[in-house]
C-alpha cells in the first residue's frame, strides 16, 4: 500500500501511528509487533557432478542452521528431489519466520546430495556451502551464488544459487543459467504480484491469543503462461483445543450440580420415587466427580495447544480434539491480487477412550430410545419421548432466563412512571409486554400440566378428584389430560396490540383497581401467599395450573389498562378545561401518582410470574427425573459420550469461526452474510464405514449435528490484553453461546447488528467418503447405507442454506472465483453424485468443498487422526485450487503435489504427532486408495499412529 498503511489481521492500521507508539499494538489480539523480518529464499544448483560421470544426479538440498553459541548443526529444512538434472531448480523454498531465534549473524549450511532412491535413505554427498543471513540481506539483488565444496575440499562440485523471496513484492529478472525441466523457461528471482500488501507472520490474521506455533513452508510453481507464482503454507496450533473443553467441563459440572439441587427441591416424594431420586442423584454425583477430576488433570497441562494422535484414547484428554490445526495457503500470482485459502484439520470427533465395540452415538441413541419404553415400565415411570425431554430442558432454560428479565423490565416501567415520561412508559411497557408474552407462550404446553399431575401423584397421600370413579394410572398422565373450559384459550390474546377491555372484565379476581382504586384483590380477598407448588394430602385440582398460568397474562393486561388510562388522562390535560376541574386534576394527579397507581399491579405481575416459575420448574425437573430414572445406567453413559464428542466438535468449530472472522474483518459482504443468515461449516470426513471407523462416523454425525445448538456473539474486549481476547463459552447442554471478544478499535468497525450482540448462526454439514482398504471391503461385502444417508441428509441441509442465503443476501456479497460454474449448478452436480452408486466417489467431497468456499463458509477436513488421509486431502485440494484459480501448469501439478506432501506442512504435522516423518500407509493399503490420494514414494511406511 502506498499510503503508509499495512494490513494487519485484515484490519487497517496506520503504520505512522504505530511508529510513533511502537508498543501500542504489541498485545492487541490479532496484532503482534514483529521481532525480526521474515527471511525466505529459494534454491537452485548449476553444473552438479554426480558420483557416476555417465548419469545426472537426483539432487536435493538439506538446510541446516549453525547455532553460534553451541556451535552445532540444527536441521531446518529440505527441498524435494529433482530427478536426473545437473541444473536443478527446486520448487520448495526455505523460510525463517520472525519467531525464529536468529540474527543476521546466523549461519546457514546447504548440503547437496544425490539421492539413490526417493526415500532419501541412500544418498551420496555432492558438496556444501555456508553463508550468513546478513550476507543474503546485504547482497546485490539479495542473491548469492556459492561454490559447493566437495568432501575432500578439492573437487569442484558445482554452484548453488540462493535467492531471497518476498511475498507480495515483484521483481522480474531473467536468470539464464537457472532453468526448469521445461526448456527455454526462465525463472525470475521472485514472483510477480500486483499487490504490495504483505501479510507475513507478523501481520497475519492467524496471530494473537488463539493461534500459535506456526510452521511455514514456501514454494514457487509455474503457471500456464510461463510465469511463476509464489505459494506459502502456514500451519498453526489453536489454544481453543484446550480452553473450549475446559470451559465446557465447568459448564457441565455447573449444570449437573444445579440439576441435583432441583431434585432436592422437589420436596417429599413417596418411597418409590424417593429411591429413584437418590439413585439419579448418585449417578449425577459420579459424573460431576469424573468431570472435576478430568478438569483438574487438564489444569495441570501447560504449554500444549494440541493433542497428538498417539494420545487419542487417553482418558484425561478425551474431551480434547485430536490434532487440531489450522492451515492457510497464500498465493501471489502475476498481476493478480493475493489470495489465501483456509482449512481446519482435526481428528474425527469421537469417544476413543470409551471405544466402539457397540457402535457410535447414532446407533447407541437409536437403540436406547427403542428400549426406553421397556425401562419406563420396569421403573414405573412415564415414558417421555426425546422431544418431550428436550421441551422440558427448553422450558427450564427459558423461564430461568426470562423471569429475572421480566422483573428488571417491570422495575424500568415503574422508573418511567416515577419520571412521568410518556415515551419512556410506552417503551418500557412494550418491552415488558414482549417478554411476558414470550414467557406465557413458552409455558403453553400440555407437558407442564401433565407433569404437575404426575408430580402430585408421586407425593405421599395423593388423592385425585375422580379417584373413586377412575383411578389415575401413571402411564396415562401424558396421554389424557382434562382441559379447563375458559382457561385454555390463549391468555395472551389481549396482549400488546392490545384491547384489554375484554380481558379486564374476566380478571376482576386478579385486580379491580383499573378505574383508579389503590387496592388489589388477591385471591379471595386476603394477601397473596406462596403456597407449595403441589398441595400435600389434598385433593388435586387439575385446573389449577391453567388459572395460575393465565393469571400472568391477566396481570399484564391490568398493567396495560392502567398505563392506557394514565396516558389518556395525561392527554386530556392538554385540552381546555374549566379552571376548577384543572385544579382538581393537578391536585389529584401529581407526577408521583403514576408510580403509586402502577406499583401494586406490577408487584402482582412479578408475584404471578414467580409462582408460575416455581411450579413449572418443579414440573420440568420431575419430567427429567423420570427420563433419568428410566435410563439408568445407559442414559448417563450416553450423555457422557455425547459430552465428549460435542466438546471436540465445538473446539474445532470455534477455531474455524475465529479464523474465518479474522480473515473477513474488512469484507463487508461477508459481515452482512454473517449477521443476516450465518455461515455454513462444511466438515469433510474420510472415515470408512467398516469396523471401528463406522463407530467413529456414528459419533461424528451426532457431534456435528449437535453444533446446531451453538450460536456465536461478537463482543468488545474489556482490554487489549491477550487474556481478555480469548473466546468464552456460556449456556447449557441444550444451547451454548461462544463469545468472541475483539479489541475496541476493531470492534467499532463492525456492522451495528453485530455490535448489538445479535446471535450469529452456524450451519454444520457433514459429507463422508471412505477411501482406504477398509472402505473397499465395506463397498463389496458390507454396508455403506450410513454414508449414503449422511451425504443425502446433509446435501438437503446445504441446499436449504443456499436457498435461505440467496433470498436474504445479494450474491455480490459472495467471493469471486475464476472458475465460471455457479453455485446452483454445483449443487445440482453434488445432488447427482450423492444419489449415484459409485465406489469411493470423492467428487462428492471436492464439489462440497468448492461450494463451501463459494459460500464464504468454514472448511474442515477429518479422518481418524487428521494426520495421514487428511494430509492427502488437504494437499490435493490446495493443488486443485492452484490449478483452477491460479493457472498452475499441468506439467507442475504432480510436482507441486509431491512437494507439499514430501516437505510441506503436512509432513511436519506427522512429525509433531508421532516423531517420525512417515505417513502411516503401506503399499497394500495404497493400492486401494484413489490415485490422487497416494503419497510420494519414500514418504510412507509402517509406523505407530
Amino acid at each position: 500500500m502506498e499510503d503508509g498503511t499495512q494490513q494487519l489481521g485484515h484490519c487497517m492500521v496506520d503504520m505512522k501511528e504505530l511508529s510513533a507508539n511502537p508498543e501500542g499494538l504489541t498485545a492487541a489480539g490479532v496484532f503482534l509487533t514483529p521481532k525480526l523480518p521474515q527471511v525466505e529464499f529459494s534454491l537452485a544448483c548449476n553444473d552438479l557432478v554426480a558420483s557416476g560421470r555417465d548419469r545426472k544426479p537426483n539432487a536435493l538440498v538439506q538446510v541446516a542452521v549453525i547455532d553460534p553459541h553451541k556451535q552445532h548443526l540444527v536441521s531446518h529444512a529440505c527441498t524435494e528431489i529433482v530427478e536426473a538434472n545437473k541444473d536443478p531448480l527446486f520448487l520448495t523454498g526455505v523460510t525463517f519466520p520472525s519467531e525464529y531465534p536468529g540474527s543476521p549473524e546466523t549461519l546457514v549450511k546447504l548440503s547437496v546430495y544425490d539421492a539413490k532412491d526417493k526415500s532419501q535413505e541412500s544418498s551420496s554427498f555432492l558438496g556444501c556451502a555456508t553463508f550468513s543471513v546478513g550476507d543474503l540481506l546485504r547482497a546485490k539483488d539479495e542473491r548469492l551464488t556459492l561454490s559447493l565444496r566437495s568432501s575432500d575440499g578439492v573437487c569442484a562440485a558445482g554452484t548453488v544459487v540462493v535467492s531471497r523471496l518476498k511475498m507480495g513484492e515483484m521483481e522480474e529478472v531473467d536468470v539464464d543459467h537457472i532453468t526448469t525441466d521445461i526448456p527455454s523457461h526462465k525463472c525470475p528471482l521472485v514472483c510477480e504480484s500486483a499487490s504490495h500488501a504483505c501479510i507475513d507472520r507478523e501481520n497475519n490474521p492467524l496471530t494473537g491469543p488463539v493461534f500459535k506455533n506456526p510452521i511455514c513452508k514456501v514454494y514457487r510453481f509455474q503457471t500456464v503462461d510461463s510465469k511463476w507464482m509464489l505459494v506459502r503454507e502456514q500451519m498453526e496450533e489453536c489454544t481453543l483445543s484446550f480452553s473450549i473443553p475446559k470451559q465446557l467441563l465447568s459448564l457441565y459440572i455447573q449444570e449437573d450440580l444445579s440439576r441435583v439441587q432441583d431434585l432436592k427441591e422437589l420436596g417429599e416424594l413417596s418411597p418409590h420415587w424417593d429411591n429413584l431420586r437418590k439413585e439419579v442423584m448418585t449417578r449425577y454425583g459420579g459424573i460431576i466427580s469424573s468431570y472435576q477430576e478430568t478438569l483438574a488433570e487438564l489444569d495441570k497441562i501447560t504449554g500444549h495447544s494440541f493433542k497428538p494422535s498417539c494420545c487419542k484414547a487417553q482418558k484425561s484428554l478425551e474431551f480434547i480434539p485430536i490434532n487440531l490445526h489450522t492451515q492457510r495457503m497464500r498465493v501471489t500470482c502475476p498481476r493478480k491480487t493475493d489470495a489465501f485459502y483456509d482449512v481446519v484439520t482435526v481428528g474425527a470427533p469421537a469417544a476413543h477412550f470409551q471405544g466402539f465395540k457397540c457402535g457410535g452415538l447414532q446407533r447407541l441413541l437409536s437403540r436406547y430410545e427403542a428400549e426406553k419404553k421397556s425401562f419406563s415400565t420396569a421403573y414405573q415411570c412415564i415414558y417421555y419421548s426425546p422431544e418431550h425431554t428436550a421441551k422440558a430442558q427448553e422450558v427450564l432454560s427459558t423461564v430461568s432466563l426470562l423471569q429475572p428479565l421480566i422483573t428488571s423490565l417491570a422495575d424500568q416501567l415503574l422508573q418511567a412512571a416515577q419520571e412521568h415520561s410518556s415515551p419512556g412508559l410506552r417503551d418500557a411497557l412494550k418491552n415488558l409486554s414482549d417478554k411476558t408474552e414470550q414467557f406465557v407462550h413458552t409455558l403453553k404446553d400440555e407437558l407442564v400440566k401433565s407433569a404437575l399431575l404426575a408430580l402430585h401423584a408421586a407425593q405421599p397421600g395423593y388423592i385425585s378428584k375422580n379417584q373413586k370413579q377412575t383411578p389415575v394410572q401413571g402411564g396415562q398422565h401424558q396421554g389424557h389430560i382434562h382441559r379447563g373450559s375458559d382457561q385454555n384459550q390463549s391468555p395472551v390474546q389481549g396482549l400488546p396490540g392490545h384491547s384489554p377491555a375484554t380481558s379486564i372484565t374476566d380478571s376482576t379476581a386478579v385486580c379491580n383497581n383499573v378505574e383508579g382504586s389503590q387496592t388489589t384483590t388477591r385471591g379471595e380477598g386476603g394477601p397473596l401467599k406462596h403456597q407449595d407448588s403441589i398441595p400435600h394430602h389434598k385433593e388435586y385440582d387439575e385446573e389449577e395450573w391453567d388459572r395460575v398460568w393465565a393469571n400472568v397474562a391477566k396481570c399484564l393486561n391490568c398493567v396495560i389498562a392502567m398505563v392506557d388510562k394514565l396516558q389518556e388522562e395525561d392527554n386530556n390535560k392538554q385540552e381546555p378545561v374549566p379552571e376548577q376541574q384543572l385544579a382538581d386534576v393537578i391536585t389529584s394527579h401529581n407526577p408521583g401518582d403514576w408510580r403509586e397507581q402502577l406499583r401494586p399491579l406490577v408487584t402482582r405481575l412479578k408475584e404471578c410470574v414467580m409462582e408460575v416459575v416455581e411450579k413449572a420448574k418443579r414440573a420440568m425437573t420431575f419430567v427429567l427425573l423420570q427420563e433419568a430414572a428410566c435410563s439408568i445406567p445407559q442414559g448417563f453413559l450416553l450423555q457422557q459420550r455425547r459430552d465428549v464428542v460435542f466438546s471436540q466438535a465445538l473446539a474445532a468449530l470455534a477455531c474455524g469461526f475465529v479464523m474465518r472472522l479474522y480473515a473477513g474483518m474488512q469484507d463487508q459482504g461477508f459481515l452482512r452474510q454473517l449477521h443476516l443468515v450465518g455461515l455454513v461449516a462444511q466438515f469433510e470426513s474420510l472415515l470408512s464405514t467398516y469396523s471401528e471407523e463406522i463407530g467413529m462416523l456414528e459419533d461424528m454425525e451426532v457431534g456435528i449435528s449437535d453444533l446446531q445448538r451453538v450460536t456465536f456473539q461478537i463482543t468488545e474486549a474489556k482490554t487489549d490484553d491477550l487474556s481478555d481476547l480469548q473466546p468464552l463459552v456460556c449456556g447449557r447442554r441444550d444451547h451454548f453461546t461462544v463469545e468472541v471478544p475483539l479489541p475496541r478499535l476493531v470492534f467499532q468497525t463492525l456492522p451495528e447488528e453485530i455490535k448489538e450482540g445479535k446471535p450469529l448462526r452456524v450451519f454444520p454439514v457433514l459429507f463422508n467418503v471412505g477411501i482406504n482398504e477398509q472402505q473397499t471391503i465395506a463397498e463389496r461385502f458390507g454396508d455403506i447405507s450410513l454414508q449414503e444417508r449422511i451425504n443425502q441428509r446433509n446435501f438437503e441441509m446445504l441446499e436449504a442454506y443456499y436457498k435461505s442465503l440467496s433470498e436474504q443476501v445479494p450474491l455480490e456479497c459472495l467471493p469471486c472465483f475464476q472458475t465460471p460454474t455457479d453455485i446452483k449448478e454445483l449443487l445440482e452436480t453434488l445432488g447427482q453424485n450423492v444419489v449415484t452408486k459409485k465406489r469411493k466417489n470423492v467428487e462428492i467431497l471436492w464439489i462440497a468443498g468448492t461450494i463451501c468456499r463459494r459460500l464464504n463458509g468454514i472448511r474442515f477436513t477429518s479422518c481418524k487422526s487428521a494426520k495421514d488421509r487428511t494430509s492427502m486431502s488437504v494437499t490435493l485440494e490446495q493443488c486443485a485450487l492452484l490449478r483452477d484459480e491460479h493457472q498452475l501448469s499441468k506439467d507442475f501439478f504432480i510436482r507441486a503435489l509431491d512437494c507439499m506432501r514430501r516437505e510441506g506442512c503436512r509432513i511436519e504435522n506427522v512429525q509433531k504427532n508421532i516423531k517420525c516423518r512417515k505417513y502411516a500407509f503401506n503399499m497394500l493399503q495404497l493400492m486401494a486408495f484413489p490415485k490422487c490420494y497416494r503419497p510420494p514414494e519414500g514418504t510412507y511406511g509402517k509406523v505407530d499412529s
